[in-house]
């Protein structure tokens, strides 16, 4: 034990240590290795001269050491036994076949090297075993709770019996083996079969893709769910879908409206402006389930085919400032406990944000353009003219530097998942970051997203009053909570962000709908320049809703928001995962195991930002 201390005694070592790894495992010495916090979607093996690992953090830990020797034997066993070119001529089109896709393969290369290498399965097994813990999926009651490509990589690792399951990947196989087992049980025999054989192995992938119908589930096309609710809806859409296409609007004008329509109300709802402080307005409506079962919080412009999203009632939702969800001495005791907790911390947040502050500033400097024939006079010439009063006077005139207008968007989970120290952290870099914006001329607003209830709460109560009718959607009640607003100043408001160490306001989550709030309150900015940044730990999650509902129908409808936003807005979408893998949802995403490393990466995210002057 001392030894191996000794051997980690510091960071740039263990660097140094990874770095021969990869080269010797991989069996390639000119492979070049880099430590990065970003992580691309599809990483690019084609040449296979580089191997990207997670960044190091300042302090070693038993975890982080896990993590990066595990992602390490990964990236080398990648160049070692993946040919990127057999990998793209059979790699789906669909977002979720996509990520199941690249996980099974993966799952080959790692059995290859744990046969191997007897270190390199127990890195594997380490590796994942705290993947899925930082999941969260040692909780999970059912395979709606567990990402499909999760579920699959513990299926075939579990067969192939070479990276050894730990207590939480036993337990993922028990479930996810009730819900596949029959399914794919002989599809994963062949897979073993055909290890060696990447040509004969990824054909077979794509036959467990057709047989879970993942390309018919996903990007764009309709989901069983989907079908189920046609039924009920043939007659309705038949005698709608004149009006429907009469409705049309662009997504990227300041009058786009996010449709959120519910089994109780046929209206759109905005759940934008700071001036929001009540509950959202109860329904009135009487009519009939079935003719309101509809397309929801999706801009008019998309196809009403492509995705249903519904909502059983918004009656119970919640817009609502933080100061109005705690009394003043108690929001007084929990900011003086952040206060306690961000002293701690500050020192090396403030350094990355002071940087980030001298970079704004810097792009707001103004400079000043000589040698005028009118303006300012230059007293810098006065000594000429009198040394010669023949010489004409000198004029400067300021010359502004252009400097878009900026408004930032921190959305932050409010989700159970993130009790104790991420969302500790969260709050302190909200903290940090709306003070340092806010010296820099840039509106801040805060947001936090959750539910007022565990398992449904009075949504879920009023859907089994009413019969428990089918396909009723989200079935939970919303809250929504303001921090910060954008227009009022921090100091007014730093007592609100105690709210998030609040014992029991943390509960579950529902990201998409969080994301079109967010979204319909910045098109409806004046600011020029719109950055909305997402910190969260997880996939969305609630059990009421997915309990009725198919696995992925939260996930769905969050890619279907954060795709609209990425390609058809000009607000610049930055996620930061805490613990989990979000760059399967978002474009630019960083993944985080460390949770020391959030303040800073938020810094160092939003001075790229300002760097590529969008």
């Amino acid at each position: 034990m001392k030894k191996e201390k000794l051997k980690l005694r510091s960071v740039e070592e263990f660097k140094t240590a990874t770095i021969a790894t990869v080269r010797a495992l991989s069996q390639n010495p000119k492979i070049i290795v880099s430590f990065s916090s970003k992580k691309s979607l599809q990483p690019n093996h084609e040449i296979q001269s580089k191997a990207e690992l997670p960044i190091l953090p300042a302090k070693l830990t038993s975890e982080s050491l896990v993590r990066i020797r595990g992602a390490a034997d990964l990236e080398a066993l990648k160049i070692r036994y993946h040919n990127n070119k057999i990998h793209k001529e059979r790699i789906p089109q669909s977002k979720d076949a996509i990520d199941a896709y690249n996980s099974m393969e993966e799952s080959r290369i790692e059995t290859l090297g744990a046969e191997s290498y007897s270190g390199v399965s127990t890195n594997l097994s380490k590796a994942l075993e705290q993947k899925l813990l930082l999941e969260g999926y040692g909780t999970a009651k059912s395979i709606s709770q567990i990402q499909l490509p999760d579920s699959l990589s513990v299926l075939i690792h579990s067969r192939f019996n070479k990276v050894e399951l730990g207590p939480t990947g036993k337990h993922i196989k028990e479930i996810s083996e009730r819900e596949y087992g029959e399914k794919i049980d002989t599809y994963i025999n062949k897979l073993k079969d055909n290890i060696n054989n990447q040509t004969e192995y990824s054909k077979i992938l794509r036959e467990v893709i057709d047989k879970l119908n993942l390309e018919k589930n996903d990007g764009g096309r309709k989901s069983q769910s989907d079908n189920q609710n046609n039924e009920i809806d043939d007659n309705y859409d038949q005698e709608n879908s004149n009006d429907q296409n009469n409705d049309q609007k662009s997504f990227g004008t300041q009058s786009t409206e996010l449709e959120i329509t519910d089994n109780d109300e046929q209206e759109n709802v905005d759940l934008a402006s700071d001036d929001e402080e009540q509950n959202l307005s109860p329904s009135d409506s009487s009519e009939d389930h079935n003719e309101q079962n509809r397309n929801a919080s999706v801009p008019k412009n998309i196809d009403q085919d492509i995705w249903k999203y519904n909502i059983f009632t918004k009656q119970f939702d919640q817009i609502e400032y933080a100061d109005k969800l705690c009394d003043h001495d108690e929001l007084s005791r929990l900011r003086a406990q952040l206060d306690r907790q961000l002293y701690n911390l500050q020192g090396v947040i403030t350094k990355l944000a002071n940087r980030l502050q001298r970079k704004l500033m810097a792009q707001q400097t103004r400079s000043w353009e000589f040698n005028l024939e009118e303006g300012i006079i230059d007293t810098s010439q006065l000594a000429r003219i009198i040394a010669n009063p023949l010489n004409p006077l000198s004029y400067k005139k300021e010359k502004e530097i252009e400097f878009k207008d900026t408004i930032v968007s921190l959305i932050i989970d409010n989700s159970g998942s993130m009790r104790g120290r991420p969302i500790s952290l969260a709050a302190m870099t909200a903290d940090i970051l709306a003070r340092t914006l806010e010296r820099c001329g840039v509106k801040v607003e805060i947001l936090g997203f959750t539910t007022k209830q565990w398992k449904g709460g009075l949504s879920q109560k009023k859907w089994v009053d009413e019969g428990k009718p089918k396909n009723p959607g989200r079935l939970n009640d919303l809250r929504h909570i303001i921090y910060k607003p954008a227009d009022v100043p921090w100091r007014r408001t730093r007592k609100n962000l105690g709210l998030m160490l609040r014992e029991g306001i943390l509960k579950e989550n529902i990201d998409g709908e969080a994301l079109a709030w967010s979204y319909q309150r910045l098109i409806n900015r004046k600011e020029s320049r719109k950055i909305m940044m997402v910190i969260s730990d997880g996939a969305p999650v609630d059990d009421s809703t997915l309990s009725v509902n198919p696995g992925n129908y939260l996930e769905k409808h969050l890619r279907e928001i954060i795709n609209l936003i990425e390609n058809q807005s000009d607000i610049q979408l930055l996620a930061i995962g805490i613990g989990h893998d979000v760059t399967r949802y978002y474009k630019r995403a960083v993944t985080l195991m460390d949770m020391e490393e959030l303040g800073g990466t938020v810094m160092n995210q939003l001075t790229e930002l300002f760097d590529e002057g969008k």
